[in-house]
């Protein structure tokens, strides 16, 4: 089977299953205080008004710059933060709406595998508890069943059984994420939001854990949401990608179609400063005027038309809404 034909086939897998989660109008904003009264005064719009969804199997690819509020928007689906409007619907079900021991209940299918982890990981604890921990905050269980349980997913993930009986501090930050996988892993869920999960790796080391998790991913039959800001690692992961800007979603289509077209002015500048080895198909870099506006004080109109090489009077004065203009191709712009 060639790549194209793997490709194509996956595309017909996924286009047959269901929606696993829905984001409407997600919103989460950080208010500004000032004054002698610590009045609120603005806010910074950290995720603004971002709609998508991701099919059950599917690996969503979220990029952007440092600060476009990707981060944000992963801890926002997963409740660890609260949003400030709009809709998490999981499996149909709206869980911005859950609190206390419901809200507990639903976090059981949805986990994340932190950016760092060196820092994500308890040093006080053996890497057998660290696992355990989670399993044991749901239900009660024989001491030594979980312990072999425990076991056989650390040889999953590629370390030895030894490693239960270890402390963090004894591992590489490789090995230290492969613990954090496991970790994700304990509770059997059904989406598992990758939060730069190989940025704080070396080189070396991040084809093994992005293909250990590809093979996770077919095994356990799990949902990604990837948040990564180096699109060479995001086109190796994802089905289909969205690409963010202060805080906004402003192009979405499939890994075949955003990398072969792009059609935003932003993305086209992104995927032109991917280093191409190969003289013959180098294109012109686009290089971007200006710095990135800051959050709390927003350009109007377009978020970015204060950087676009092609912005138009209308850009200004009139925010595009994220739309299909070609199956499957959303974009925000103007010029479209």
């Amino acid at each position: 089977m060639t790549t194209r034909d793997f490709i194509q086939d996956r595309i017909d897998y996924l286009d047959k299953r269901e929606n696993l989660l829905e984001i409407r109008n997600l919103k989460k904003y950080y208010p500004v205080t000032g004054g002698f009264f610590k009045r609120t005064i603005g806010n910074v719009k950290a995720v603004d008004d971002v709609s998508f969804v991701i099919r059950k199997g599917e690996t969503l690819g979220l990029v952007g710059e440092s600060g476009c509020g990707k981060s944000t928007a992963g801890r926002t689906i997963l409740r660890l933060m609260k949003p400030t409007g709009g809709e998490i619907l999981f499996e149909g079900k709206d869980i911005t709406r859950l609190a206390g021991s419901k809200l507990q209940k639903a976090r059981r299918d949805f986990q994340m595998v932190f950016q760092d982890p060196y820092a994500s990981l308890n040093p006080t604890q053996m890497v057998g508890d660290i696992i355990a921990e989670p399993i044991l905050n749901y239900e009660k269980r024989n001491k030594k069943e979980l312990e072999q349980e425990i076991k056989t997913l650390l040889k999953r993930v590629g370390l030895p059984e030894e490693a239960y009986y270890k402390y963090a501090h004894e591992f590489s930050g490789g090995q230290r994420q492969r613990i954090g996988i496991a970790r994700a892993l304990a509770l059997h869920p059904k989406l598992i939001v990758a939060d730069e999960p190989v940025s704080a790796l070396d080189v070396s080391v991040q084809s093994q854990v992005l293909n250990l998790l590809k093979e996770l991913q077919i095994e356990f039959d799990l949902t990604y949401l990837f948040i990564a800001h180096d699109l060479s690692v995001v086109k190796h992961m994802s089905d289909r990608i969205g690409v963010m800007y202060l805080g906004n979603l402003v192009e979405l289509a499939s890994n075949k179609d955003l990398y072969k077209e792009p059609l935003h002015p932003y993305t086209q500048a992104l995927i032109s400063a991917i280093p191409e080895p190969n003289p013959a198909k180098r294109k012109e870099r686009i290089v971007l005027r200006g710095d990135v506006p800051s959050p709390q004080n927003p350009p109007t109109g377009c978020p970015f038309h204060t950087r676009c090489p092609v912005a138009m009077e209308i850009c200004s004065q009139e925010k595009p809404a994220l739309a299909e203009v070609r199956p499957g191709h959303q974009v925000a712009c103007h010029l479209y």
